[in-house]
């Protein structure tokens, strides 16, 4: 078949030197907000890029954000399987399985999610099978060591308050329960705080103030990613030190972020996408997990707080915000 040809049946050649020829359309689905997700999609058109897809003349990136309102996702995800978009991706676990129940035909690359074989979403992480691949967070796997770095972080802690967002059931139930067996075999009780948006964030944070509790780990989500600022301040605010694995939460002004970068989990996915756009099928393609998890600490937090982090800690520390 001649390139002509091919370009006329909607194909995006590769043309050596300069921008590729207007071509494929990419659907993009998050629970969360262009301003939370925006690294994200950074991430995204980064990769893209650097596998010679620029965005405008060689490729579409059609974006749709549900806003913390989790059940308009399935909405979301029909809407751009209606667009005929050539692949659909999908930040996180929610968007993920509403991506997936919305089409069997369409491929889906996954960003983030923390377990694609525990909720259906691949068969298996080296041979995904169906129409699904991507990338996977590990947070289930990890969310056992925001517990630990608290209990390092704080002499003495014996209660920790744990933020969750209910409407994302199917992650914060995953990292729910990773962080109860964490907890209990470092001897820490923990209770819960329920928050869906920023007047329940601020109505939880009032609670956990009076709750003599001595530490706050805020659950992975992409609502209170779209508000860390505010949920930093609000700890500062209860003089409680707080982690969170998400890899900005330390530079909003939280005491401790450890997690992988979603930029890298992104800009990996992207590779997956040109894959797929190049005609391999997303069922052959392994899902990539995170070679390298970041540990950030805010040293003015600490400082603030009066915490006297111990020198092990901070010498596990990939960087520290002075």
């Amino acid at each position: 078949m001649k390139r002509r040809d091919l370009l006329r049946i909607g194909v995006c050649v590769p043309v050596p030197g300069r921008l590729l020829a207007a071509g494929p359309r990419i659907g993009f689905l998050s629970a969360g907000t262009p301003e939370g997700t925006e690294r994200v999609l950074s991430g995204l058109r980064t990769g893209l890029r650097e596998h010679g897809y620029a965005e405008g003349p060689g490729i579409a990136i059609e974006t749709r954000y549900a806003h913390g309102k989790f059940e308009r996702l399935p909405e979301l995800a029909r809407e751009l399987v209606g667009l005929r978009v050539d692949v659909l991706v999908a930040l996180v676990t929610q968007a993920s399985i509403a991506a997936k129940d919305s089409t069997r035909t369409v491929p889906i690359v996954m960003v983030g999610v923390s377990d694609p074989e525990a909720t259906g979403l691949v068969s298996n992480l080296s041979r995904p099978g169906g129409n699904v691949t991507g990338t996977s967070a590990m947070n289930a796997e990890t969310a056992g060591k925001w517990m630990e770095l608290l209990k390092e972080s704080v002499p003495g802690i014996q209660r920790v308050a744990v933020l969750w967002n209910p409407a994302n059931r199917v992650f914060q139930t995953q990292l729910l329960r990773q962080t109860e067996a964490a907890a209990r075999s470092l001897g820490l009780e923990i209770r819960l705080f329920e928050a869906q948006d920023l007047p329940s964030i601020e109505k939880a944070f009032t609670a956990i103030a009076k709750a003599r509790v001595a530490g706050v780990n805020i659950l992975t989500d992409p609502t209170f990613v779209a508000h860390v600022g505010r949920i930093a301040a609000l700890a500062q605010k209860a003089s409680l030190p707080s982690v969170s694995g998400y890899e900005g939460y330390a530079d909003a002004g939280g005491l401790i972020a450890y997690g992988p970068s979603y930029f890298e989990l992104a800009r990996s996915a992207a590779g997956h996408v040109v894959k797929i756009l190049k005609g391999e099928k997303p069922g052959n393609l392994p899902v990539e997990r995170p070679t390298k998890f970041q540990l950030v600490i805010n040293m003015r937090t600490a400082r603030q707080l009066g915490l006297q982090l111990p020198s092990s800690l901070l010498l596990r520390a990939d960087r520290a915000i002075e």
